[in-house]
């Protein structure tokens, strides 16, 4: 069969200049597709047409390329086209269903057939040499990666204006699933800045200020989160629209255009081999590698310069590359060398955004090609992938997975509904259990998700090498062996719904406890109303409306009397605080106690409403600053004045109760910004370091934080190794991304909410803090086996074995809570999320006895 490939227009030179214009000529053949004597239907607009210049001329931004798709969607009958999700811009998130018109008019009986693959109501009855190959085609995750969301706009008139044979043929027998921009905001911020400082003569210097973004750059989404890391976490709106998808038609291939290095070519899967997660099928990686056969013919065809098997892996599900592997996909990750802007200098000349743009193109018909050839085995492999992962759960000694968490059903509700949106079933069982059975064509992705893993053929991970869920929400949970009764119906996104709470009316007070995840939001509201609150730093027995009930440390005691606002005021609010976090508030019907302290009781701490300056800017970490904006803004509805290092002088402190800083370096801050944040710690702010900031911190005098350094082994000094395994000896003593465990001191008002004395934690870097000498200052230790999953050579976890995970300081009046590790990665450790919470509203209670002096006496 004639290939599309035959088709595109055969240039051998890596550049186009500026003297050359890249019009369709540049990107299909002359005349395109004329395998029967067609041209592009003409009834179809051009991007030309629409946009007003030709494709690579300018970056299109998203609502240009939003424009040009309901325009062509409108005028073809082989596209529908929907808004999938919106993100936090409120921006569209697009899905153009591209088929036949045969097809469109079977599409639900398509959609319906192809999922009996998935669910095994098919076994042994489905034709699938009739059925159609699904192929989810997506671009531009990273928004600064822009040649693959501006290829879409051209593969899309592809798919809807190409005539002849040879496409009928194709649309017949596939359906394409065109995503063309996975994260709307970031591309809009990228197209803004490379278009406003772009030149009539292109400038290729790697100094131009058009190829160098300012903070925090296009790549994130508005929160400034990677979305190519959410794709199993779903954290953001755009990821779960996009899983909505993808779980719906279940596709046989679903490719991720990025970009990378501008010195870089263009690489294309299989990753390296020994990278590739364990459970991953063989056969997933054989298809990978016979799909790559197309895209290697294709650029060469064009001349283009490419790798494989080189750089990239295939073992975090979180990535959009990945995840489907685990699902009888073949997922497929692309890599162009980027132009960062128009033009930009390299090893290999002058790199153009239309040439990165053309082999995102020429890929993605190579994916069409692919698809549409090797229909019957992909189909084939689905159909099996999913029947096999079914027979290896009745083989599996566990059964299924148990967990509950009762004592605070939103992080509950949250588990649960990542799970669900994964199409994963769970059933509700008895005693508040919640049940996963393994036996259920999810099998492996389930495996995925809880299984811990902490040995590996390979030491170096492109990404992070554990991501345990249940850990990461610190919910209790474990495998079970004993074979199952009858469960009834799986839980839908329905029935994980909050229940209607009713608050009684109080004359006295209303209390609320601590341990619920959005707890925080109810505290915020209450303050924000202007009322005043206290927080337990003892445990009481009371009788309230529903009778009498024990309280622990940390519940949230809001007087009812001697208010700004009287006493149905204050009803009115609390109703409303409980509404807004889903959260049962208790109302008390006396001060006298049957059990522990009074309601008046001086071991009643006054809980300050807390105003958050977030430092950021250029050297800041914006992954971990935009993880504190998202948990403050989203999550507990809290505003956070965000301040860039570079202002930061001119800032007025006085309102602001808490500093936080994230992983990063402050140098801009300079001398003065450094003095000017003493000053205002030492006048009684709560300063919150985290990762990297620890250092700042102890730099500035703000923190007596000392630690630990490797054991030396001169066994080894003179142990000669080869060249070429230097960087794997170097990345294995990395830690990218594991999950350690602490043992902490429940009665420290930064773990208020917390039940037992054991935490998961998520744990990057090697830089471990000795315990100070202080004995009430490190609130939490790392254990003495503290990996509990992912990697981490057996010299760091023995390092981290006892060092310090969290060290509170004093310096003058105010307070510095150092934390070794990021309480807040990914918006997914709803476990660790208190820790933060409670340093925002208790750090200045805690006791100064209790705190490692900053500056300590010399001897």
């Amino acid at each position: 069969m004639r290939t599309l490939l035959l088709l595109l227009f055969t240039v051998c030179t890596l550049l186009i200049t500026k003297a050359q214009t890249p019009d369709l000529s540049y990107y299909f053949a002359d005349p395109p597709l004329n395998t029967s004597g067609g041209q592009f239907n003409p009834k179809i607009t051009s991007p030309k047409d629409y946009l007003g210049y030709h494709v690579g001329e300018w970056h299109v931004s998203h609502d240009q390329l939003v424009g040009y798709m309901k325009t062509i969607a409108a005028e073809s009958d082989r596209i529908s086209i929907e808004t999938y999700a919106r993100s936090y811009e409120n921006r569209p998130l697009l899905l153009l269903t591209i088929t036949s018109p045969a097809n469109h008019k079977n599409i639900n009986q398509i959609q319906s057939n192809h999922k009996k693959l998935y669910d095994g109501t098919g076994d042994g009855k489905m034709d699938i040499s009739k059925m159609p190959a699904i192929i989810y085609q997506g671009y531009s995750v990273h928004g600064n990666e822009a040649s693959g969301a501006n290829a879409a706009v051209l593969y899309a008139y592809f798919l809807a204006a190409a005539q002849g044979q040879e496409i009928e043929n194709i649309l017949n027998n596939t359906v394409v699933l065109l995503d063309p921009c996975f994260n709307p905001d970031g591309l809009h911020r990228f197209a803004g800045w490379v278009n406003s400082h772009k030149s009539y003569n292109l400038v290729a210097d790697g100094e131009s200020r058009e190829l160098n973004e300012v903070w925090p750059g296009g790549r994130t989404n508005h929160y400034w989160f990677d979305l190519n890391r959410d794709w199993l976490l779903l954290a953001h709106p755009e990821s779960r629209g996009r899983i909505r998808n993808f779980q719906k038609w279940k596709p046989n291939i679903l490719t991720d255009h990025h970009e990378m290095g501008s010195n870089s070519t263009f690489f294309f899967q299989p990753g390296i081999p020994t990278r590739t997660n364990p459970l991953t099928p063989k056969r997933n990686q054989e298809l990978t590698q016979q799909v790559a056969t197309f895209h290697a013919k294709a650029l060469d065809k064009i001349g283009s310069l490419y790798y494989s098997q080189e750089s990239f892996d295939d073992f975090y599900y979180g990535k959009g590359s990945t995840y489907p592997d685990v699902q009888g996909c073949i997922g497929i990750l692309f890599e162009q060398g980027s132009a960062r802007g128009h033009l930009h200098e390299s090893q290999h000349g002058d790199l153009s955004f239309p040439f990165a743009v053309r082999n995102q193109l020429t890929t993605s018909l190579s994916t069409l090609e692919a698809g549409y050839n090797m229909r019957g085995e992909l189909l084939e492999f689905q159909q099996s992938f999913f029947g096999n992962s079914r027979n290896e759960a009745a083989r599996d000694r566990n059964k299924s997975y148990t967990f509950s968490n009762s004592e605070d059903p939103n992080k509950l509700r949250a588990f649960l509904k990542i799970l669900v949106q994964h199409d994963i079933k769970v059933y509700k069982g008895n005693n508040d259990e919640y049940v996963v059975p393994t036996s259920q064509s999810q099998y492996r992705l389930i495996k995925g998700i809880f299984d811990r893993q902490t040995s590996f053929t390979d030491s170096l991970f492109y990404d992070v090498s554990a991501w345990t869920l249940p850990l990461a929400f610190n919910i209790d949970h474990k495998a079970s062996t004993a074979g199952l009764g009858k469960l009834g119906q799986p839980l839908s996104m329905d029935d994980i719904v909050a229940p209607q709470i009713k608050v009684a009316k109080s004359n006295y007070a209303y209390l609320f406890e601590w341990n619920d995840y959005l707890a925080p939001r109810a505290l915020y509201h209450l303050q924000k109303q202007g009322l005043r609150a206290k927080v337990a730093n003892q445990a009481f027995t009371v009788s309230t409306a529903g009778g009498e009930r024990t309280f622990g440390l940390g519940t949230i005691l809001v007087p009812a009397q001697n208010q700004s606002l009287n006493s149905d005021e204050v009803y009115q609010a609390v109703q409303q605080a409980s509404k807004n976090a889903n959260l049962q508030i208790y109302a008390a019907k006396t001060g006298f106690t049957s059990k522990g302290i009074d309601l008046g009781s001086p071991s009643f701490s006054n809980v300050k409403k807390p105003k958050l300056l977030l430092v950021v800017g250029e050297g800041v970490s914006s992954y971990d600053a935009g993880e504190v904006w998202h948990l403050m803004d989203q999550r507990y509805h809290i505003p956070t004045t965000m301040v860039d290092v570079i202002d930061f002088n001119n800032a007025d402190l006085e309102d602001f109760t808490t500093i936080a800083m994230t992983n990063g370096s402050y140098s801009r801050l300079g001398k003065r910004g450094s003095e000017k944040i003493k000053t205002w710690v030492e006048s009684g702010g709560t300063l919150i370091a985290m990762r990297g900031a620890v250092n700042w911190a102890k730099g500035a005098g703000l923190a007596n934080v000392n630690f630990k350094t490797d054991e030396e082994d001169k066994s080894k000094d003179n142990e000669r190794r080869p060249y070429n395994k230097r960087s794997a000896d170097s990345g294995s003593n990395v830690i990218g991304g594991a999950i350690y465990e602490v043992k902490f001191d429940a009665t420290n008002p930064l773990f208020y909410g917390y039940q037992g004395d054991r935490l998961p934690v998520f744990r990057r870097g090697t830089s471990f803090m000795k315990v100070p000498k202080n004995k009430y200052a490190s609130p939490a230790i790392y254990t003495d086996k503290p990996l509990l999953a992912g990697y981490s050579s057996a010299k760091n976890v023995k390092k981290a074995a006892g060092a310090a995970a969290i060290i509170a300081c004093r310096a003058g009046s105010g307070r510095v809570i150092c934390m070794s590790d990021n309480p807040n990665f990914r918006a997914f450790w709803y476990g660790t999320n208190k820790l933060f919470a409670n340093a925002l509203f208790f750090g200045n209670t805690l006791n100064r006895g209790a705190l490692e002096n900053a500056a300590p006496k010399k001897n």
